[in-house]
């Protein structure tokens, strides 16, 4: 009997961390967050088309990784230092946007991805992004990686 009892007990504790979905008021919220973070990555590319690095820099969480080359840059200075050299001609190497986001049901973290495009307008690569949520409407990257993109015809 007492194995039947705890068996019972560890279901009911399982059940409980299994993922439910998001409350109808939550919902909302989680909404609300996603709108957040469509506008902070845009904001975020606004700072290469107008050239500004320090409100670009302003984006970066001290503990951010940037996946850039073989060898992934870690931390705000790191990748501040290395994204620099993009900043420094009057035009824009590059240009992105977002076209996905998806936020936790906590609202601490969420992921964004779109196109990168160069200055022609021609898409090249896919940027995938991670914001965390580091004070109320505060949203700094946290994670960055670029992949090469193909608009490949299939044979």
């Amino acid at each position: 009997m007492r194995s039947v009892v705890t068996a019972a007990c560890c279901a009911a504790a399982l059940w409980g961390c299994a993922s439910s979905p998001v409350p109808p008021s939550r919902a909302s919220d989680v909404a609300a967050l996603r709108e957040q973070v469509f506008a902070t990555e845009r904001a975020f590319a606004k700072t290469m088309a107008d050239r500004d690095f320090a409100a670009f820099t302003s984006f970066l969480s001290e503990e951010a990784v940037f996946f850039s080359g073989s060898t992934p840059l870690r931390g705000k200075a790191q990748v501040a230092a290395r994204w620099k050299r993009f900043f420094e001609a009057k035009e824009a190497p590059f240009s992105w946007e977002p076209a996905n986001v998806e936020v936790l049901d906590s609202g601490t973290l969420a992921l964004s991805s779109g196109p990168v495009r160069d200055p022609a307008g021609k898409q090249f690569a896919i940027f995938t992004s991670v914001w965390r949520q580091e004070a109320p409407g505060t949203w700094r990257i946290v994670l960055d990686k670029g992949e090469d993109y193909c608009d490949c015809k299939a044979p």
